[in-house]
C-alpha cells in the first residue's frame, strides 16, 4: 500500500533538512553553541517547521544538538570526556577496518588509498592544510569501506557525526609538524596492508588514531573556529 502523497512529501522534506543542518554542523558552518532557530531553517530550506523540528529530534539524538527547555536548541559543544571516548571508539573502529582490509589482499580500494596518500603527499610539500583536512577524512572513510563490514560502516558514521571530526581534524592540523607527521602515518597504514600484516596494520591505525587525539587536544581552538571544548563533567 502506498503512502499518502502529503506523508512521502513531508518525510522528504524532514530527510532533507536533516541532511543539510547535519552536514552544516559537521563541517562547521553551524558553530558550537550557535542557536538553531526553527523558523529561520524553515525558511532556509522552504518548509513548515513541522519537518524542522522532527529533524531537530533526530539531530539530539545523534548528540550534534541540544534543546534547553524554554531557551531553544543549540548546536551542542562536547566535553573533552566525550571526545576522548569517541576517538577511543573511533581507534578500535578503525584499527579492526585496517585489519580486515588487509585480509581481504589486492582489492581495487588500495589503488584508490595510493591515490589519495599521493594527492596528500602533494598538499603537505604545499602546505595547504585545508585540501590536506579533506584527504584525511577521505583516507579514513576508504579504509572503512574497504573492510567490506557493513555494520562496522554503520557504526562508524554514526560516530563521525558525533565526534563532528572535520572540525576536530582541521584544528588538530594546526599543531606544528602535524601535516607530515600524518602523511608519514598514513603512508605506514598502506604498506602494513599492502603487505597483509592484519595485526601490523591495526596497532599502526591505532597508533594514529592516539596521535590525532594528542594533537586535537592539544589544540588551541578544538573546535575550529567554534567554542573550546567543555571541561568534563
Amino acid at each position: 500500500m502506498q503512502e499518502p502523497t502529503e506523508v512521502v512529501g513531508r518525510n522528504g522534506a524532514q530527510a532533507r533538512v536533516l541532511a543539510g543542518v547535519r552536514s552544516a554542523i559537521i563541517e562547521g558552518r553551524h558553530a558550537p553553541g550557535e542557536p538553531l532557530s526553527e523558523l529561520a531553517l524553515a525558511a532556509e530550506y522552504d518548509v513548515s517547521r513541522t519537518p524542522v523540528r522532527e529533524a531537530l529530534k533526530q539531530l539530539q539524538i545523534e548528540g550534534l544538538v541540544e534543546v534547553r527547555a524554554r531557551v531553544g536548541t543549540f548546536v551542542r559543544s562536547p566535553s573533552r570526556r566525550e571526545v576522548v571516548e569517541l576517538f577511543e571508539l573511533k581507534e578500535m573502529l578503525e584499527g579492526m577496518a585496517a585489519r580486515l582490509l588487509a585480509a581481504r589482499g589486492p582489492v581495487p580500494v588500495l589503488d584508490e588509498i595510493e591515490d589519495n596518500l599521493e594527492r596528500s603527499g602533494r598538499a603537505v610539500a604545499q602546505g595547504d592544510t585545508e585540501d590536506y583536512a579533506r584527504l584525511v577524512h577521505g583516507f579514513h572513510e576508504l579504509l572503512v569501506v574497504g573492510a567490506d563490514n557493513s555494520q562496522l560502516e554503520s557504526h562508524y558514521r554514526t560516530l563521525m557525526n558525533q565526534l563532528a571530526y572535520h572540525r576536530l581534524v582541521s584544528a588538530s592540523l594546526t599543531r606544528p609538524g602535524r601535516l607530515g607527521a600524518s602523511l608519514a602515518e598514513h603512508r605506514n597504514v598502506l604498506e602494513l596492508i599492502q603487505e597483509k600484516d592484519g595485526f601490523g596494520a591495526e596497532f599502526a591505525m591505532r597508533d594514529h588514531v592516539r596521535s590525532s587525539e594528542r594533537a586535537t587536544l592539544a589544540a588551541d581552538d578544538p573546535l575550529a573556529g567554534g567554542t573550546p571544548l567543555r571541561k568534563e563533567v
